[in-house]
C-alpha cells in the first residue's frame, strides 16, 4: 500500500446509496438473507439504520446499523456491513446447538456417543453481525478487515448501544441452483418450498417461523443423508473470507450452526475479541507519520468514519496525515479508536 492508503472509507449507508446497495443484494450469495434481494426491504434497511445511528440509546433494543464502503474518488459502494443491536428483540433468534448424547446399556455393556442439534434460542440477546459483502476485486486487499473490523471499532467505543455478547452467522453450502443438502434434509421435510424461496421468505426477517413449524425433539445426526451430515458447520465458498476473520479476532465456532443451511454461526464475549481488546482512544495530532497502519474510527455516534491510515503513536498522541483527519472529518485535538491492522494488539484501553 501507498504512504496514502485511505482510498475508502466506512461510513453510515444514506438513501442515495440505494441504487449500489440493491446491486451489491443481487451479487451477494444465496443465505445472506440480511441481503434481500428486495427494493422495499432494502429501502427499509436504510432508513431503520439512519434512525438507529440519530438516536439517544442507552441499552441495546431494535436498533440496526448499516455500513458502505465507499471509494473516495468515484462515490463508488464496493461494500457493506452491518450489525443488528440485539438479536431476536422481536422474535427469538433461533439456532441449532451441536451437542453429544450418550446412549448407554448396562445390559449389553455398550456406550455410544452420538452427535444432535438441538433447537435452541440462546444467542437472543446478542449482537449480530450482518450484511457483509466486498467487491470480488478487494477480497485480497486490506479493504474486508476495514469492512469486519470496523464494526466491532463501532461497538467498543459505544458500548451502551450493544450487548457485551456477539455472534455472526455465515451462509452455508449450496449450490448455484439454491439445493442445500442440509435443508433438503431437514427443513424442506417440514415446508412445500426449496431453500431458495425459504430464504427469499426470510428476506432479513426473522427465522422464527422456521422454528416454529420444526419439531422441537433432537435432531440425531447420524439419521441424516451423508451429504447433510457433512453439510454441518461448512462454509459456501463465498463466506470463507469474512469468516477468516472472524476467526481471527476469536470467536468460537464449534457449537451453533444455522436453521437453514447448517453454516456455522459464531459468538463470543466482546471484550475478548482481538479488535476491542486491541483498540486504544487517542488523541490526534497532524503530521508526516511514517509509521504502520491502523484501522481507525472517529467517535461520533450519528455520523461515524473509519479507514485505514498510517500512523504513529508519539509522545501519547497518534501522529496521521492531514489528508487522513479530513477523510476521517476530524481536527487536531479529537480522538479516534485505532486497532492495529496487521500486528496482533497487546494492550488497549
Amino acid at each position: 500500500m501507498s504512504t496514502s492508503p485511505s482510498t475508502y472509507v466506512l461510513r453510515p449507508s444514506r438513501l442515495s446509496d440505494l441504487p449500489h446497495i440493491e446491486r451489491i443484494a443481487r451479487a451477494a450469495a444465496i443465505g445472506v438473507t440480511s441481503l434481500p434481494e428486495d427494493t422495499d426491504r432494502l429501502l427499509e434497511k436504510v432508513r431503520r439504520s439512519i434512525h438507529s445511528f440519530d438516536s439517544d440509546v442507552d441499552a441495546p433494543t431494535e436498533e440496526t446499523y448499516f455500513f458502505v464502503l465507499e471509494e473516495i474518488s468515484s462515490g463508488h459502494v464496493a461494500g457493506v456491513s452491518g450489525i443488528t443491536a440485539s438479536a431476536g428483540f422481536h422474535d427469538r433468534f433461533y439456532s441449532y446447538r451441536n451437542e453429544i448424547v450418550v446412549h448407554t446399556s448396562r445390559s449389553l455393556d455398550l456406550s455410544n456417543r452420538i452427535h444432535v442439534l438441538h433447537l435452541c434460542h440462546d444467542l437472543s440477546g446478542y449482537s449480530l453481525l450482518t450484511s457483509f459483502y466486498i467487491e470480488p476485486h478487494l477480497e485480497s486487499s486490506p479493504w474486508p478487515q476495514l469492512l469486519s473490523r470496523a464494526r466491532l471499532l463501532y461497538m467498543a467505543e459505544h458500548p451502551e448501544r450493544f450487548a457485551d455478547r456477539v455472534a455472526a452467522e455465515s451462509p452455508g453450502l449450496c449450490d448455484d441452483a439454491g439445493h442445500c443438502p442440509f435443508w433438503d434434509a431437514v427443513g424442506r421435510r417440514f415446508f412445500n418450498m426449496d431453500y431458495a424461496q425459504a430464504e427469499r421468505i426470510a428476506g432479513g426477517r426473522s427465522k422464527s417461523f422456521i422454528a416454529e413449524l420444526m419439531p422441537q425433539a433432537p435432531i440425531y445426526v447420524t439419521l441424516l443423508p451423508e451429504q447433510a451430515r457433512l453439510a454441518i458447520g461448512q462454509l459456501h465458498p463465498s463466506a470463507e473470507l469474512p469468516f477468516s476473520i472472524l476467526m481471527d479476532e476469536g470467536f468460537d465456532e464449534n457449537t451453533y450452526v444455522d436453521l437453514f443451511d447448517g453454516g456455522p454461526t459464531v459468538h463470543a464475549r466482546l471484550d475478548t475479541l482481538r479488535t476491542p481488546r486491541g483498540s486504544r482512544r487517542m488523541p490526534v495530532r497532524f503530521g508526516q507519520p511514517a509509521g504502520e497502519l491502523f484501522i481507525a474510527l472517529n467517535t461520533a455516534t450519528s455520523n461515524p468514519r473509519s479507514s485505514i491510515v498510517r500512523g504513529q503513536i508519539r509522545d501519547g498522541v497518534f501522529l496521521i496525515g492531514a489528508q487522513d483527519g479530513g477523510l476521517l472529518e476530524i481536527v487536531e485535538g479529537d480522538e479516534l479508536r485505532i486497532a492495529s491492522l496487521n500486528a496482533t494488539p497487546t494492550g488497549g484501553e
